[in-house]
């Protein structure tokens, strides 16, 4: 009976999964509906047309490579090999960093032409819409800073509870990722 129990709990997805994914899906239709009020609104005429600042497109590779060191972090932890784990952690939580830093310059340059917050539609938009990405990555960061504390404060023990842990924040980093790309495309072609 006990082989039978142990069966049935590790084929049921964790409470912290399924918590994330209903975040995550939240995420999406907040993100459908800013990305839609925007198509509405250019629609609507008053457009100022600009060319996006190049930072966009470094912060693009910079959240891609994020999340290529975050999976080796997972990847590392699961196989027991602690160094690799935590030097990949430390390495993406430098990388969203630099990414809120360049995303910052990107605004400070759209600023500098002219394209301002408070000014035409536009503008607008490309200030909250990328702003409240910037939010959620944040969030994201301040869970790596929790990882990272965890990797560094306790033992170099492989747990059930730690593994979860780690799979949440992992998807939730590549969710967010896979959300700036969306953003950046969908700002180039739109």
């Amino acid at each position: 009976m006990e082989a039978v129990n142990n069966i049935s709990n590790r084929n049921k997805v964790h409470p912290y999964v399924v918590a994330l994914w209903i975040g995550c899906a939240a995420i999406v239709m907040m993100f459908a509906s800013l990305t839609s009020a925007y198509i509405v609104r250019k629609g609507a005429g008053n457009w100022l047309e600009f060319k996006l600042p190049s930072y966009f497109i470094y912060n693009t590779l910079v959240i891609l490579f994020s999340s290529v060191t975050r999976q080796i972090s997972y990847n590392s932890f699961k196989k027991g090999n602690f160094k690799v784990y935590k030097l990949a952690l430390i390495s993406t939580l430098i990388l969203g960093i630099i990414f809120t830093t360049v995303q910052y310059l990107g605004w400070k340059n759209l600023d500098s032409i002219g394209v301002t917050l408070t000014g035409n539609p536009s503008g607008s938009f490309i200030y909250v819409i990328p702003g409240i990405h910037l939010a959620h990555l944040i969030g994201g960061i301040l869970g790596l800073i929790m990882a990272c504390f965890h990797a560094f404060s306790l033992p170099e023990k492989f747990s059930e509870i730690r593994k979860v842990r780690l799979e949440v924040t992992t998807t939730y980093w590549h969710f967010i990722g896979f959300l700036w790309v969306y953003l950046i495309l969908f700002f180039i072609y739109s």
